[in-house]
């Protein structure tokens, strides 16, 4: 099982300790694309503050990113299970996992990045700004930048497997699952239900959909489970106690669409 992440837009101080060894990161067939994003990025925060706010889409009250990206090359990294936070990565709770749910974490999550592509939670980074929809001068769009490293590398990431992917769309451009891994690729949509004059209503809401997602991902986690297929998916959520609502493709080799459909908003 391979889970697909988004990352955090708000990320923990890198603390003290050695800088990023590139060389060191999970999918080095992304290495190349990886130092061009790192350079050009480094170079424009380095260069004119207005600018790079601009290009990063960052606010007068965000200018401190813009001096953190530019000392990328020298600040201290540590696991990015520890880098990303946010509603999440709080409801995952990496941290107190016990110790078969930690190394089965390790070994199934990837999360998407705009200047890393993608990396392990046990990749040690340094805390960044850069999200997948920026748009850096020489390199352009970053979603659309990545498509063809990450193409060559992540079918064998992929491997045999099932693949859940929890993506927002920016990050799901990058990548897009093709041929016999999209027929074993599941996507979740979390729907809020509610009854209002004696009829069911349903709704995206972005803060519990990222939380129920974390939750979801830590409970199969617990749990132990290495579902194969999005069918086995489907069956190992049902067992957890989520509602799933399962659209099968109606062509072979197409993602899954999963609705875990719930009541309460926490």
């Amino acid at each position: 099982m391979l889970v697909l992440l988004p990352p955090s837009e708000g990320k923990a101080a890198g603390g003290s300790g050695a800088p990023l060894e590139p060389g060191s990161l999970s999918l080095p067939g992304l290495a190349e694309a990886r130092a061009a994003v790192l350079e050009e990025l480094v170079g424009l925060c380095s260069g004119d503050e207005l600018k790079a706010r601009e290009v990063l889409g960052l606010s007068e009250g965000l200018r401190g990113e813009v001096a953190k990206n530019a000392g990328l090359l020298d600040a201290p990294a540590r696991p990015a299970g520890e880098i990303y936070t946010g509603v999440l990565y709080d409801a995952l709770g990496l941290a107190a996992l016990p110790a078969p749910a930690r190394e089965l974490a390790q070994r199934s999550l990837l999360v998407f990045s705009g200047l890393w592509g993608a990396v392990r939670v046990t990749d040690r980074i340094p805390s960044y700004r850069c999200s997948m929809g920026v748009k850096l001068p020489a390199l352009g769009a970053l979603g659309a930048y990545w498509r063809t490293p990450m193409a060559a590398v992540m079918p064998e990431a992929a491997g045999d497997g099932l693949v859940l992917d929890l993506r927002s769309s920016a990050y799901g451009a990058a990548w897009k699952p093709k041929g016999e891994t999209a027929g074993r690729t599941a996507t979740v949509r979390v729907l809020h239900a509610q009854v209002v004059d004696g009829v069911e209503k349903r709704s995206v809401v972005s803060h519990f959909n990222k939380a129920t997602k974390g939750r979801l991902v830590r409970d199969l986690l617990l749990a132990g489970a290495v579902p194969a297929s999005p069918a086995e998916l489907v069956t190992a959520l049902r067992d957890l106690g989520y509602a799933v609502e399962a659209q099968a493709p109606a062509k072979p080799l197409k993602p899954w669409s999963l609705d875990v459909v719930v009541s309460q908003i926490h």
